[in-house]
This record gives structure tokens, C-alpha cells and sequence, in this order.
């Protein structure tokens, strides 16, 4: 994978170390209007009582979010986009993080654990997870939520933590390419909307995978 920084004119990628601890205060323990992820996951299951159901009902509203997002986003075309793009992506990922959150929390994965909390967000990067973790020296017996059980020493975190920064960062880049349809305002919030459901659709199988039903109830 190219390396964020090159391909990245804005200096993003020199706050990648910081992506992560973002998105886990926000995405996953809330802030402001923002709900936790274990709000969410709480809210769903007394809404709708089994666990699965609860799992559509999550996935869902975090769709229906990222569209919504993502369309908006798109609205003022190439004026905006400058601004808006990465906005969108933070915005898009703190979503992201919320729900693959929920997920594990309803699954019966407690989201105060630190092998937790890193298997959430390593969902967040596909395939580039295993690669993270090897270069982490962290291994895992299968899926991601194998990470519960672990004890990870801080500098695997940071090495993971840094890793996965860098890769949603240069998203950015990979999304302004993806989205040229925003130079025209209206069709460009059509674009938008149709990418961050993509990709948020594949987020969320991604979730569905790699947190199982725990053996052990939180």
C-alpha cells in the first residue's frame, strides 16, 4: 500500500497517530450528542429483545447514517470538497466505529476491554488487519475478536494504533478519486451517498465475521 504520506499533500497523514484515539472517544465512548456504542447496542436490545435482530436493527441506522452523510457531503460539489471530504471521512469512520461496536457489545463483547476496543477498529481496515498485527507481533487465533483474550503489551497498541491511522487516512485520497461525480452539486451527494453505503455495507459484514457470538456472555 502507498505510503499515506506521500499521497497526502494536506499533511494529513501527520495526525494518523491521533485518527484512532479519536475515532475510540467518540465512535465507541461517545461524546455530546454522539451515543457510546454501548448505549446504542443497549438501546437496540430493549427495543427489540433477541440478539440478531438487535445486530439488523444497529447495522441498519448506521447505513441509513453513512448515506445520509455521505449525500450531504456531496451537495456542494468541487467548492466544498476540499473541506467537506475529510470531514466526511472522520465523520464517516466515527460511524463506522459506533457500529462494528454495537455489534460486539450485543455479541457479548465487553468494549472496556483493550483487545476489544483494538479488534473494532482493526475491522475498520479489511484486510489490512492481519498484516497490522503481524508487523504488531500479535497473533490471533482466527477472528479478531480472538483479541479479547489477549493482554496486549502498550507497544503492540501503538504500532497497531499508528498502522491503522495511517490506512484510514489515506482513504482520503482514495475517496476524493472515487468521488469525482461531486464537481456537480446534487449528483455529486447522489455519489456520495451511494459510496459511504458501499463501504459502510462491507464495514459492517466485516463486523458481522469477526464478532461471533461470544462463548461467555459480558
Amino acid at each position: 500500500m502507498p505510503d499515506a504520506r506521500q499521497d497526502d499533500p494536506q499533511g494529513l497523514a501527520a495526525h494518523a497517530g491521533k485518527v484512532v484515539e479519536q475515532l475510540l472517544d467518540v465512535g465507541l465512548d461517545g461524546r455530546g450528542p454522539f451515543d457510546s456504542a454501548q448505549k446504542v447496542a443497549d438501546s437496540a436490545r430493549s427495543d427489540h429483545g433477541d440478539t440478531e435482530r438487535s445486530v439488523d436493527a444497529v447495522v441498519r441506522s448506521h447505513l441509513r447514517l453513512a448515506a445520509a452523510g455521505g449525500f450531504v457531503t456531496g451537495l456542494g460539489g468541487f467548492v466544498t470538497l476540499p473541506v467537506a471530504l475529510p470531514a466526511n471521512i472522520l465523520g464517516f469512520y466515527a460511524v463506522a466505529t459506533r457500529m462494528v461496536g454495537s455489534v460486539a457489545s450485543l455479541r457479548g463483547y465487553d468494549l472496556r476491554q483493550t483487545g476489544v476496543r483494538e479488534a473494532v477498529m482493526l475491522t475498520l481496515v479489511g484486510a489490512d488487519a492481519a498484516d497490522l498485527l503481524a508487523k504488531a507481533g500479535v497473533r490471533t487465533s482466527g477472528r479478531l475478536a480472538s483479541l479479547a483474550a489477549q493482554r496486549l503489551p502498550g507497544p503492540a497498541i501503538m504500532v497497531i494504533n499508528k498502522g491503522i491511522g495511517f490506512r484510514l487516512v489515506s482513504q482520503v485520497g482514495k475517496s476524493a478519486l472515487s468521488r469525482f461525480g461531486k464537481g456537480v452539486p446534487v449528483v455529486g451527494g447522489v455519489v456520495g451517498a451511494g459510496v459511504d453505503l458501499y463501504l459502510m455495507r462491507r464495514i459492517a459484514e466485516s463486523g458481522r465475521r469477526e464478532f461471533p457470538q461470544a462463548v461467555t456472555a459480558r
